[in-house]
């Protein structure tokens, strides 16, 4: 993003400029500097956004880096966004329900070379006062508990317009090793297929037999999932169910069973989360919360007591419990329902097992031993809209970041 220069640097480069316009100088030479920091090279990935919508909102486009995709297909992280406000999108259309399309440009600027996807939404809060321009919006990207969309907001992705799977798209280098622009790239965003349906599936925690804590070889822990909704300040979460479904990914209509154990994988997920030691939010081997293990993190001996050289990903072995979903998903012929169905509670059983996640390819290993520490809950739903407890609801962070704390946010599974 292009900015202003300070009016001091202004007339500094003026005064040199007309220095050596009196000297008769030729052009120095430039050199790289000697801080690497300074001297890396970046390209830009940019091209239209197309919206075919009714509803208004500001456009967010985020990029990730193809091998780790955002939920549902991963638990992959953006590395960037931009945001196209709604003004620019829509014009003279913006106080009206025309379905369009409508297009814009965007750009992602400071992209390294490298295999990418991108991904949005249409945040439609941010228009739903109908005052222009559109400003108040439950979207921020620097809280996990507002970085995401909600009911209404209308997803978008760059896409294989023949079969609407996202594009992996990639930025090449020239013969000297540098990045090149990569340019015409379409974003689409169709209200039509891709418009939200519910609300982030914001929970709280029940404890059904014993307390918080899973001492190694302890039984099962169960923990019930039940809905909350939160309206308060920068955060209004309405959640009212979680939206339950079986697994389909390659959309021939007919359950999956991936891991191949008989019974046809469901969502949501549950993923229950090592943190790290120190006081806080942040996630173990993970101190600088870009998604990526922190080189040098702690490499835990694994079930047969080698070490793979790796930082670890460590879960808890955790799922849930099924029956009652499974009834739910059939219908009255016993057929299996395709449709997502609204359920008001889930029951999530942890194991005392921990395993390496690192690998995404591979099955999780098992640990060696149960990693002390506390561990967060994090649910996964098939529209790629995630919550986790701990975060930053919870009553010893909110008042810092200006949120209003809820006591149940700060839950977390602790192995002592």
């Amino acid at each position: 993003m292009s900015r202003t220069l300070s009016s001091w640097k202004q007339s500094l480069g003026g005064v040199l400029a007309a220095s050596l316009l009196v000297a008769g100088c030729e052009s120095p030479t430039v050199v790289p500097t000697a801080d690497g920091r300074q001297n890396i090279h970046s390209a830009r990935i940019e091209g239209n956004l197309v919206v075919q919508s009714r509803s208004r909102g500001n456009a967010v486009v985020f990029i990730y880096d193809a091998s780790r995709p955002p939920p549902p297909q991963g638990t992959g992280r953006p590395i960037a966004f931009t945001v196209v406000p709604a003004e620019q999108l829509f014009g003279p259309a913006l106080g009206t329900d025309a379905p369009g399309p409508f297009t814009a440009p965007f750009a992602l600027s400071l992209v390294a070379a490298g295999k990418y996807t991108l991904r949005g939404f249409i945040d439609v809060d941010s228009c739903r006062t109908g005052v222009v321009p559109c400003h108040f919006s439950d979207f921020n990207p620097w809280y996990g508990v507002t970085s995401e969309p909600n009911a209404g907001d209308v997803g978008g992705a760059a896409v294989d317009p023949t079969n609407g799977v996202p594009l992996t798209l990639e930025v090449t280098k020239d013969a000297e090793g540098n990045p090149l622009p990569l340019t015409n790239v379409t974003v689409s965003f169709s209200q039509a297929t891709a418009q939200v349906p519910v609300d982030r599936p914001a929970f709280q925690v029940t404890v059904l037999n014993g307390d918080h804590t899973l001492p190694p070889g302890s039984p099962t822990k169960l923990l019930r999932l039940t809905p909350q909704s939160i309206e308060g300040g920068a955060v209004e979460q309405r959640s009212k169910a979680f939206l339950v479904s079986y697994v389909d990914a390659n959309r021939d209509g007919v359950p999956d069973d991936a891991n191949g154990d008989g019974a046809a994988d469901l969502w949501p997920r549950v993923v229950v989360r090592k943190l790290a030691d120190a006081p806080g939010l942040l996630e173990d081997n993970d101190l600088d919360r870009n998604g990526i293990l922190d080189e040098g993190g702690t490499d835990y001996p694994h079930a047969d007591g080698t070490r793979d050289g790796k930082p670890d990903l460590v879960v808890l072995a955790a799922g849930l419990s099924t029956d009652a979903l499974f009834a739910a998903l059939t219908d009255e012929n016993g057929a299996p329902r395709m449709t997502p169905v609204p359920v008001t509670e889930l029951v999530v059983g942890v194991q005392a097992a921990a395993l390496d996640a690192s690998d995404p390819t591979k099955p999780p290993a098992r640990l060696e031993t149960l990693p002390r520490g506390r561990y967060s809950v994090v649910l996964i739903q098939s529209t790629g809209q995630t919550w986790r407890v701990p975060n930053e609801l919870a009553p010893a962070f909110a008042a810092g970041l200006g949120l209003t704390g809820v006591e149940s946010q700060a839950f977390v599974l602790e192995v002592p």
